[in-house]
């Protein structure tokens, strides 16, 4: 090693670029690894490219062996002579000559996923230092075309993209990893009470259906408007953020081992609407007392305490509209990394854009449901998408939502691993109140008026991991609140139970 490491690298001006963070030692030992065990190459490709070397001729030379690789030929010093007799860093080097020093000098491929890792982690400390020069160098050219705000924009671009490479791919897994990883989650749900897999939404008979939910999994939340479908959502994401209580995990790390951090984009509502929707339900005061500020001085101090109860929940909302579904990404990754992130929200499906303009709106829904399933696969959380549905439904007498009318529903029923339809009968039966002239028709309207009152439908029309069918709610407007319903054979139970 010693005899190779004395060797300057080829093609680098002395000055700044050598002050920059490397290690010529650490490539030249890749390399060796690499040219006398082929095999070596496989363990290291998903980390290390081209790119990522500091000396030019060992990247050209990692390069050409990647590609014999590649074509199932041997990479060996013997083979790359003929790719490399020509070239003039290499011949500064030494020539041929110097590829079987660095075999001969290689040390066991046992520790080449390290040399790797060192590499990699070189490679974007430079990086870096070119952005933050970058960065200065455009800052400092007063230019009417460059606002600030864009530079700002486009350095948080550069820095994510940068965050986001050399996340390898995990590839193929044995199924005893695959076993055992299915059989900690089937142990954690058998630990808790309530049997649950997932993260609890408090919404009993959901949960019962569901089994919590599921971590890589997408949730579609669908219905018509005025039928609660914010107000839903808004419920569960409270009650997994108010539950959270941070500890260590079965595998030693740390995490949330009740509720979870909640990232919420609201691209219909500001952030203070939906805060005043969860403010409503913590406090029972209704939302458009809130509105108004028409408050008794009870309901004021409940206001007050519920807020301050709800200071330390962590659930985060972003309200910006018209998000891509390329920065909600990055978005979703950057809270993941800053304050954690254990579910999403997403609210709703329709007014995210796709990253590109495309052909028609079948395709454009594809892309964000596509990416949102990515997303919910790749941070390891369920996210809950809310969807619109097509007029179709008031066409029918029983205005009950199924799969088919999803807008452009083909790849949100085909992406998502739960479809869920909200559904309140009363809605529609408040609309069709006959004139007080019909007494017999107005009795029977009120007598199903009481009966519907207060109470909704959840619709599982698709689970991926379980059976479908309805969940009944109970519904209070005025609190924008969903809850258990309490069944008739639990009439005398303690209401403090549910």
């Amino acid at each position: 090693m010693n005899e190779i490491a004395a060797i300057q690298p080829g093609a680098q001006s002395a000055g700044t670029e050598d002050t920059m963070p490397h290690s010529i030692e650490a490539e030249q030992q890749l390399l060796g690894a690499i040219l006398t065990n082929n095999d070596t190459y496989d363990r290291i490709s998903a980390l290390v490219g081209p790119q990522h070397f500091y000396d030019p001729v060992h990247a050209r030379i990692f390069e050409v062996a990647a590609a014999r690789i590649a074509k199932n030929a041997l990479a060996s010093p013997v083979t790359l002579k003929a790719f490399l007799e020509d070239d003039e860093g290499l011949k500064e080097l030494g020539g041929p000559a110097y590829l079987a020093r660095l075999a001969g000098a290689a040390i066991s491929s046992f520790a080449a996923r390290d040399y790797a890792q060192m590499i990699y982690d070189l490679a974007i400390r430079r990086e870096l230092i070119r952005l933050g020069q970058d960065i200065s160098t455009k800052a400092a050219k007063v230019e009417v075309t460059s606002e600030p705000k864009e530079q700002i924009v486009e350095a948080e671009q550069a820095l994510y993209k940068l965050g986001e490479q050399g996340q390898a791919d995990s590839g193929f897994q044995s199924f005893l990893k695959a076993v055992t990883d299915a059989v900690n989650v089937a142990n954690a749900a058998y630990q808790r009470d309530g049997g649950l897999a997932g993260l609890a939404s408090d919404l009993t008979d959901l949960d019962k259906k569901l089994g919590g939910l599921h971590r890589s999994d997408l949730l579609i939340l669908a219905g018509r408007p005025s039928m609660g479908k914010t107000s839903l959502a808004t419920n569960i994401a409270f009650n997994i953020a108010r539950r959270y209580k941070r500890g260590q995990l079965p595998d030693g790390s740390d995490g949330a081992v009740d509720g979870g951090v909640v990232g919420f984009f609201s691209l219909e509502m500001s952030a203070e609407q939906l805060a005043a929707r969860i403010l409503s339900e913590a406090s029972e005061v209704p939302s458009e007392q809130i509105r108004r500020g028409d408050m008794t001085e009870t309901e004021f101090r409940r206001f007050v305490e519920a807020a301050k109860t709800l200071e330390a929940c962590p659930l985060y909302i972003d309200d910006t509209p018209a998000l891509p579904i390329s920065q909600l990404a990055a978005r979703a990754r950057r809270l993941k990394r800053t304050h954690g992130l254990d579910a999403l929200f997403v609210d709703y499906l329709q007014l995210v854009r796709p990253a590109s303009a495309k052909d028609s709106r079948v395709n454009e829904v594809s892309e964000i449901t596509q990416g949102l399933k990515a997303i919910a696969k790749e941070l390891d959380i369920p996210v809950v998408a809310l969807s619109q549905l097509s007029r179709q439904v008031e066409q029918r007498e029983d205005k009950r939502p199924q799969l088919a009318d999803l807008r452009e529903s083909g790849s949100i029923e085909q992406d998502a691993d739960v479809v869920m339809f909200v559904f309140r009968e009363e809605y529609y039966k408040e609309r069709e109140k006959p004139g007080d002239h019909d007494l017999e028709a107005m009795a029977k309207w009120q007598e199903d008026m009481e009966k519907l009152h207060g109470r909704a439908e959840l619709i599982i029309g698709k689970q991926r991991h379980g059976p479908i069918g309805t969940v009944d709610l109970a519904f209070e407007g005025r609190f924008t609140r969903f809850s258990n319903l309490v069944k008739p054979w639990q009439q005398n139970i303690a209401s403090d139970d549910f």
